[in-house]
């Protein structure tokens, strides 16, 4: 593809047509770029047409995100694949040469994109195959432009962002180095100038919002460039960049103040950062901070106290308080909160302001519930005002646990106190009250189990028993939300402290909430309801077991179903959480409901199914669904014909309609009710009328398809293989094996599939393909090994052992090429069968090398014979061994390159927890792999008289111990 201005017409116009809301426009021209794409020449193109200052706008826009979805594609799909180069080389370097200078003097719309493909770019090449890029940015430092100038700062920040995650390396440090080497002193003298110009355009509005910016990119770069470690040049220099942050959390630009009370402006992002920046010293590098420390406490204490309550704010308030956190855990600062009367203004000034919930989060409670309970109990809050005020009292109640217990305590009883005087104008002190007492009383928790860790000086119980349930036995469910719903959170935080009878006694309580109007108070009652439904024991018995709730599932039951009626909460994911946990613990005892409930799900499952929008709900629909057919067919199996009367049509209408969301969810479903089918001996014909479906290409190319497909055909497989082979579709199956066994992502499903073909399928008809089948094994083994596939191939041949015998498997090897069984036996068994990880297939590589060695007579033939005693050393080592003490798998494992799934959208498997497949053990009746070898070499030693005990000569001591070892337990002799 040459670049001329015909080609740039043609592709311009194309693009176009990327834009068109016509789908039938739309679709042939994306389907046309991304064929042309691998051309070369092609992102050269690109990159002159969006060069092109007379090209209109929209085009130009359009090319440059087209670009960078090319270089997000391409760059380096070769690295995770087998395949060639996607890019050509030549493409490559005109790409690194052009796009810098290309990228720096285009207008902003175009600039984004193209730093973004700088960044990706560079995340793979710089700076061993791109080391030109660093100095090629740094130049342009000095051109005095600010808009060329901020253009370098962010594709630095972009570049430069990943050091601040990434796990410490030699390479990584080396390449910081190299960074460092050429940028510090550069972004040093950034720093300085633009403090500067600061001064000289401070008249100048519109210049100081350019300047002010790109000094709050000058400390994103900071940041990442001091994340790993102290650099020695930074170090040298923290009188200059310390003395400049102080600077930038006292300006004040009045003309750069916003009007908005909610988005924050120039001069709040700036304060931001160097707070993240003080943060970063104080925690890391407190030691080289110390000097500054005392300085930069006051500087922020000030700024807390004078910055006011609005939203625009909250980033910088709750980076501030960190920053206090962090200082007041280090041991050697603590003497600078020793003060009671500084803790006490810290409380007062700071902490009781940041913890009163504001009108901007009342709107967020009533008009935006699902954002106030992403933040509130999901952990999203992590920047705002509460959470950083919280984390600053944990840290405070921690290292000043009893200064700090007579300051809060007092601030406590003002609070409550001022609600008992008039609780309905006074409900938010108490609502406080209760963040103040559960961020105090915190000490440590999980998400599985909540608060698990408290102080002792905190009486939680009481507190719960005198304030919290008070206000769920108020009998208007409706009054003062915000309060009910901390209530509710303060059961649900506290409930491994407060003890199975407190939260029995609460129970009640919370179900009785669930039909509150208010969606962040029913959220949070069915959300509470669902994790103390999940409590074990100290026995690992679920504490609130079916005779405990069987009392309250009535209400229980109808309460979550009437709750999806209400406004706002048709696809409410906690409520659904919560029917499946409650039919998951009632079990039989659910069964009574199952008449109303089944209907209704359905009936749910009809309505998402138009419009796939909340993924979480969606799972907890499938899984409630999954619980519902588990806990009615163990009951009475032959029910499983009226699930399938209720859920056919609509999975029909979701695999008609290709909505790719459901599918996976689908194919579970139909594979758990084929599989309550199972003994019945024959399978229903809707399931047939799909069955030709299934083999279709197009649904194998979505990944999140293909492990509940093997599993759907498996079971196909295992119920109706003489249908499959009257349908003569063997060879459809046989083409989904080969697909599967050359990914490296999905090989292990082509052995799944492959063992139910040989397990299920009629013996005669897979026999006559099984030399195509291992020529295909062989084939990837010898392009293409992974320690996946080889643990995968070393099973499949020992199944085949079991399920054929040794000397089939030697001959069809050895008739594919003459010796090859040994080179099998060598290169494979001997040397990484003690790898195999999990414990079946260990004990199918067991029976099934203990079968070659004493079942097989080509073993004995003077061209293999001399494996046997190292095929037995190897089997003994892994009885004796475990797979983490042997050296690793030669190679890591690979990840899926492009042969494993188109370059769309996928969406990803989700297995259903009440849907998990059933373990087979096809050795149920072998107990002990030991016993099982000891018991077949005393019966060839039998049979072979006298040939055993010159095939264990060649056997180190300490293995004739072990094997004697075996043979002493067994009750056997082999001599």
């Amino acid at each position: 593809m040459e670049v001329t201005d015909a080609n740039l017409q043609l592709l311009a116009g194309y693009l176009q047509q990327t834009l068109s809301a016509d789908p039938n426009v739309r679709r042939p021209a994306e389907k046309l770029l991304e064929s042309t794409e691998l051309q070369q020449n092609y992102p050269v193109l690109l990159l002159n047409l969006i060069d092109k200052a007379q090209m209109d706008m929209t085009t130009r826009v359009a090319g440059a995100i087209a670009f960078k979805n090319y270089v997000k594609r391409n760059w380096a799909a070769h690295e995770d694949s087998d395949g060639p180069d996607r890019i050509h080389e030549s493409d490559r370097n005109t790409i690194k040469t052009l796009i810098v200078t290309l990228m720096l003097h285009s207008p902003v719309a175009l600039q984004k994109q193209l730093s973004d493909a700088v960044s990706i770019i560079g995340k793979h090449d710089f700076p061993k195959k791109w080391p030109q890029l660093i100095d090629e940015m740094v130049e342009r430092f000095a051109s005095g432009d600010f808009n060329v100038i901020n253009g370098v700062l962010q594709t630095a920040h972009s570049l430069f962002k990943r050091y601040r995650y990434e796990f410490k390396s030699q390479s990584l440090w080396e390449e910081i180095k190299f960074v460092l080497d050429r940028m510090a002193k550069p972004l040093t003298d950034l720093l300085q100038a633009t403090m500067q110009l600061t001064k000289v355009h401070e008249n100048n509005p519109e210049a100081l919002k350019v300047i002010y910016g790109s000094l709050v990119l000058v400390n994103k770069v900071f940041y990442s460039l001091n994340s790993q470690d102290l650099p020695e040049f930074f170090e040298d220099n923290m009188n200059t960049w310390m003395g400049a942050f102080i600077q930038q959390l006292a300006a004040d630009v009045p003309s750069l103040r916003t009007a908005d009370d909610e988005d924050a402006g120039v001069l709040e992002h700036l304060r931001t950062q160097v707070c993240e920046n003080i943060c970063l010293y104080a925690k890391k590098y407190d030691e080289e901070f110390k000097p500054f420390m005392e300085q930069f406490v006051t500087a922020v204490w000030e700024l807390l106290v004078k910055t006011s309550l609005q939203t625009k704010y909250d980033a910088l308030v709750s980076h501030s308080l960190q920053f206090l956190s962090v200082v007041a855990e280090r041991k050697h600062y603590q003497s600078i909160f020793e003060n009671p009367e500084i803790l006490a203004r810290i409380c007062d000034k700071v902490v009781i302001p940041n913890l009163d919930i504001r009108p901007s989060d009342e709107e967020i409670f009533e008009d935006s519930p699902e954002e106030y309970i992403r933040r509130d109990i999901e952990g999203s809050d992590i920047d705002t005002r509460r959470r950083a005020a919280c984390d600053l009292v944990k840290t405070l109640s921690i290292n000043f646990e009893q200064k700090i217990f007579g300051i809060f305590g007092q601030y406590l009883e003002i609070l409550l106190t001022k609600y008992k005087e008039n609780p309905a104008a006074n409900w938010r002190s108490k609502d406080t009250a209760i963040y103040l007492v559960t961020s105090w009383a915190s000490r440590g928790g999980t998400q599985k189990h909540g608060i698990t860790q408290t102080s002792e000086l905190v009486p939680l119980p009481e507190f719960c028993a005198q304030q919290i349930v008070p206000e769920l036995q108020r009998p208007n469910i409706n009054e003062i939300p915000v309060l009910k719903a901390a209530a509710i959170k303060y059961v649900m935080v506290f409930r491994s402290i407060l003890g199975p009878q407190i939260l029995a006694s609460c129970l009640p309580q919370l179900i009785r909430h669930l039909p509150a109007e208010s969606i962040v108070v029913h959220s949070y009652a069915a959300c509470s309801v669902e994790k103390i439904l999940t409590m074990r024991d100290a026995n690992k018995a679920i504490v609130f077991g079916p005779q405990v709730l069987g009392p309250h599932s009535n209400e229980l039951i109808n309460g979550l179903f009437a709750t999806l009626s209400l406004p706002g909460s048709a696809e409410n994911e906690y409520v659904m959480k919560a029917i499946m946990r409650s039919f998951s613990v009632l079990q039989s005892a659910s069964m009574p409901f199952m008449g109303v409930a089944l209907p209704r799900l359905t009936e749910i499952l009809t309505q998402v199914a138009k419009n796939p929008s909340r993924p979480h709900f969606n799972h907890y629909l499938f899984e409630t669904l999954a619980v519902s057919i588990k806990i009615v067919c163990q009951a009475e199996a032959s029910a499983v014909s009226s699930f399938e009367e209720a859920l056919f049509p609509v999975f029909q209408g979701i695999l008609q309609q290709d909505i790719v969301e459901f599918m996976p969810y689908v194919f579970q479903m139909l594979s758990v009710l084929l599989e309550v089918r199972e003994g019945t001996g024959s399978i229903p014909e809707p399931y047939w009328a799909l069955f030709p479906c299934l083999l279709a290409p197009a649904l194998w190319d979505r990944t999140g398809n293909v492990t509940p497909l093997i599993r759907l055909i498996s079971a196909f497989i295992k119920q109706g293989s003489a249908q499959i082979q009257a349908s003569g579709k063997l060879n459809g199956i046989l083409g989904i094996f080969q697909k599967m066994i050359a990914s490296k992502a999905n090989d292990h499903e082509g052995f799944y599939l492959l063992q139910n073909l040989l397990s299920y399928y009629p013996a005669a008809e897979i026999e006559a393909s099984m030399r195509q089948i291992f020529a295909l094994l062989f084939q990837r083994l010898s392009l293409s090994k992974t320690p996946k596939y080889l643990s995968g191939i070393i099973v499949f041949f020992c199944f085949y052992v079991i399920k054929y015998s040794g000397g089939q498997l030697a001959q069809l090897i050895d008739e594919i090429q003459p010796g090859m069984f040994g080179m099998l036996l060598e290169r494979v068994f001997i040397t990484d069968m003690g790898k195999v990880l999990k414990d079946l297939d260990r004990k199918m590589v067991a029976v099934g090398v203990t079968k070659l060695l004493t079942e097989t007579p080509e073993m004995f033939q003077p061209q293999y014979a001399g494996f046997w005693p190292r095929l037995l050393h190897s089997l003994i080592d892994l009885f004796e061994r475990s797979p983490d003490q042997l050296p690793a798998f030669d190679g890591g494992e690979a990840a899926a390159g492009p042969d494993d799934a188109d370059g769309g959208y996928q969406v990803a498997f989700a297995q259903l927890s009440n849907a998990q497949p059933k373990q087979h053990d096809h050795l149920a009746d072998i107990t002990d792999a030991r016993q099982f070898l000891a018991t077949s070499l005393s019966k060839f030693s039998q049979t072979r008289v006298g040939e055993l005990p010159n095939l264990l000569t060649p056997l180190e001591p300490e293995y004739k111990q072990v094997l004697q070892k075996y043979c002493d337990q067994a009750g056997v002799r082999i001599a």
